[in-house]
């Protein structure tokens, strides 16, 4: 690991102020921008959102979506922001580096490196208590948030897991998707537009995280996600797969976990939601599911605000405040 830790890096709009969605008022957070870790002359960066309290605050590490190949911890929902550090929680949205310039187990290893400085950092830096974490993802997101579970020491004391995965070997990724292939087919040259020859992805433009999304896009129509991701063939390396898989890793020692997904998704099928639960259940490790017939991929921006969603985003506080002992405010 090369790493300078604790640096921050921008004071973001030191109070930020916004409506809660649910229109019970404002909620002043503190924005604040630290460099995590320092790789390749690539500064990986974490935002820290919280309401400042005297007590030490319970924090979410924050897993943005986009394959594992685009996104940004920018990426976080603003009303999310909202919910939980209302709820007491602070927030630290964190960037990774993204494939296929960087491969599988380095991601992992930026997880780890950013779960090593928030405990070790952040009492002091932003006054959290390092033994209530919380790990909280979406999509690829949530298969990060999933595979620390197993990888993590020591482990954090909840993880919840919006339409993420445990098994990325399978058919359903390395065979095309039939979703994707129903679209324009998205050529080589297109998708490699924003794809670095040399080194990794750092300070991209929304511009370039859009474009990097049509080499997602490309990879499902051919089914080569895994192998562009971890540099291993899962046809040929199963093995290889099964260290990096949640649903291979699960056992009692496993966090407790919430899986929200919808039963409509057509990115990640929510048999990977089901596979996670019975995987859950099999090694006794506390869970809940939450899913709706209606909702598909990313169903909590798309029915943002519908009563169901609203109830979801609800069970996740709960299941926090549950793990975690915190009381509200």
């Amino acid at each position: 690991m090369n790493s300078r830790r604790g640096v921050k890096i921008v004071l973001a709009a030191t109070l930020i102020t916004a409506a809660l969605a649910s229109g019970c008022g404002k909620s002043d957070y503190q924005a604040e921008s630290y460099v995590y870790k320092e790789v390749g002359g690539c500064n990986l960066q974490a935002d820290v959102l919280r309401i400042p309290t005297e007590e030490p605050q319970p924090a979410i590490l924050w897993f943005h979506p986009g394959g594992l190949i685009t996104g940004s911890r920018g990426w976080i929902d603003r009303d999310h922001i909202l919910r939980y550090v209302q709820a007491g929680y602070t927030v630290v949205a964190l960037d990774y580096r993204l494939a296929p310039e960087t491969k599988l187990a380095e991601i992992v290893e930026d997880v780890a490196d950013g779960y090593a400085w928030l405990r070790e950092q952040g009492p002091q830096s932003f006054n959290i208590d390092p033994q209530r974490i919380a790990l909280v993802g979406h999509s690829a997101g949530g298969y990060l948030a999933l595979t620390a579970g197993f990888t993590l020491e020591p482990r954090p004391m909840a993880i919840v897991s919006f339409y993420g995965y445990g098994d990325i070997s399978g058919l359903w990724y390395s065979q095309p998707s039939p979703f994707y292939s129903q679209q324009d087919e998205v050529s080589e040259e297109v998708a490699l537009a924003d794809i670095q020859s040399n080194g990794m992805p750092c300070g991209l433009s929304a511009d370039q995280l859009d474009s990097r999304f049509q080499f997602y896009v490309r990879t499902r129509q051919l089914g080569t996600w895994p192998l562009e991701v971890s540099g291993h063939d899962p046809a040929q390396e199963v093995a290889w797969f099964r260290a990096f898989e949640p649903i291979q890793n699960m056992d009692a020692s496993y966090p407790p976990t919430l899986l929200l997904h919808g039963q409509s998704d057509e990115d990640v099928p929510f048999e990977q939601a089901e596979g996670l639960a019975a995987a859950l259940d099999a090694a006794g490790v506390e869970h809940e599911l939450i899913s709706d017939p209606s909702w598909g991929h990313m169903f909590d921006q798309a029915f943002a605000g519908e009563p169901a969603v609203d109830a979801a985003l609800e069970g996740v506080i709960a299941f926090l405040d549950a793990h975690l002992g915190q009381q509200g405010p």
